[in-house]
């Protein structure tokens, strides 16, 4: 019986860890999940969509006819006795009208705001880029400092045994006090880099969470292993085709000429004139002696009289002229920026992946062959302590470079996919 009553707490105490393991993993904010969360959750994204939601129902609006008015009147209707049989002329009248502007301007408001719409749709797109590229950028910093200050607390561990050695041969009349006092030092530089790298730790979760939507004192854990291979990527021409057909902002730019297009076609439109078509049926009563009198009916077409067109329609017609060509420069202004954005980024991430070997390959490995050496050579009195704490300190630096140089990197590749307007960007 206490063995089954023992086996039983086992099994218990195993399926808690399980639980425990579980939840922990569960809070891991990986990076394809704080990018699923601010496309989904982040609520410039959400009002800018709720915008181009919103324009994609004007064209129909802009396309439709006016709503026709209907009229009620009493016409010729005496103030001596208000009948309506003892005057000829009086009658009871409804009437109908319907403005019609001109053959092939409703099509031109309609295609005018449809583009405008389209344009929305690419803006918002173009904001979704623009927040990924951020929120992966300020995942990769977290990550970055998470590695900094797991360096920091390694490297508190190296230097505490230094000041282990140093203290002991001091003891033994074989080390100088300075040596210890040097190594406490170090330490406490040490502490004062981890209260730094805390601190911008904190301020950098707190941007991430504000674009996920989330509070902004919200703990935020990452996975401590990531892909450490760096992807090669297209060169810069193809980078730059592919962003002319799949940047957004580009497109949404086109988009923008094409209404401006259309609203000057609709201005040259304005000189012609509008109708107004009018039916009104007047309903009569008998006279008095019983003579029938018939009912009236009246039609009318009316029309604009555009007689101030110098003043009125060919000046709109010069300012949709100069709004086409400032949509036209703007976009080969917004072109050029693009291509501007694609070969900074490519520079930036060949120059970080370039650093990511270099100190991957040769000067991280080199500087903790040193950092041995002087180890094994201060115990035996053949280095100067100060000349190994400095080693470990600019082991430390390294360390802390290769892993700025590494995120440097994927920060540049999250831009770069940004600047393209697509994650097709490897080779």
């Amino acid at each position: 019986m206490p063995f089954f009553f023992g086996l039983k707490h086992l099994l218990a105490l195993l399926f808690f860890a399980c639980s425990v393991a579980t939840a922990t993993e569960q809070t891991l904010l990986t990076l394809d999940a704080a990018t699923q969360k601010v496309v989904h959750d982040n609520p410039n994204l959400a009002q800018m969509l709720a915008r181009a939601k919103s324009m994609a129902a004007i064209p129909s609006q802009e396309g439709s006819l006016p709503d026709p008015q209907i009229s009620f009147n009493a016409m010729s209707l005496p103030v001596d006795s208000f009948s309506t049989r003892t005057e000829d002329m009086t009658q009871l009248g409804f009437g109908i009208s319907q403005a019609i502007p001109f053959p092939g301007k409703l099509a031109l408001r309609e295609q005018a705001a449809m583009y405008e719409a389209e344009a929305a749709t690419f803006n918002a797109d173009e904001v979704r880029l623009s927040l990924l590229s951020d929120v992966k950028t300020l995942w990769w910093q977290v990550f970055y400092l998470d590695r900094a200050l797991n360096i920091v607390d390694s490297n508190h561990q190296l230097l505490q045994q230094f000041v282990d050695i140093a203290r002991t041969k001091y003891e033994v009349g074989e080390g100088l006090q300075q040596d210890v006092l040097l190594a406490q030092l170090e330490l406490s530089k040490l502490l004062d880099q981890k209260i730094s790298l805390t601190g911008m730790r904190r301020n950098t979760v707190a941007k991430l969470n504000a674009l996920l939507d989330k509070p902004a004192n919200e703990e935020v854990r990452l996975p401590e292993k990531v892909d450490l291979q760096l992807p090669s990527i297209k060169q810069e021409t193809l980078l730059y085709q592919q962003a002319e057909t799949s940047r957004a902002v580009l497109e949404g730019n086109r988009q923008g000429i094409n209404a401006a297009q259309s609203r000057l076609e609709l201005a040259k439109k304005d000189i012609l004139p509008d109708f107004n078509v009018e039916a009104a049926y007047g309903g009569r009563n008998n006279m008095p002696d019983g003579s029938r009198r018939s009912d009236l009916l009246s039609l009318g077409v009316s029309m604009n009289v555009p007689i101030f067109a110098a003043q009125k329609q060919a000046k709109a017609v010069d300012q949709r002229t100069s709004e086409l060509m400032q949509e036209k420069y703007a976009l080969q202004d917004q072109w050029n920026k693009v291509r501007s954005q694609i070969s900074q980024g490519y520079n930036d991430y060949r120059s970080a992946k370039e650093q990511v070997v270099l100190f991957e390959t040769g000067i991280v490995p080199q500087a903790r062959q040193t950092v041995a050496s002087m180890l094994a050579g201060y115990q035996v009195n053949k280095v100067d302590f100060l000349n190994l704490v400095r080693s470990q300190v600019t082991v430390f630096e390294y360390e802390t470079q290769y892993w700025k140089a590494f995120i440097a990197a994927q920060q540049a590749l999250a831009q770069l996919s940004a600047d393209v307007g697509e994650d097709d960007i490897y080779e």
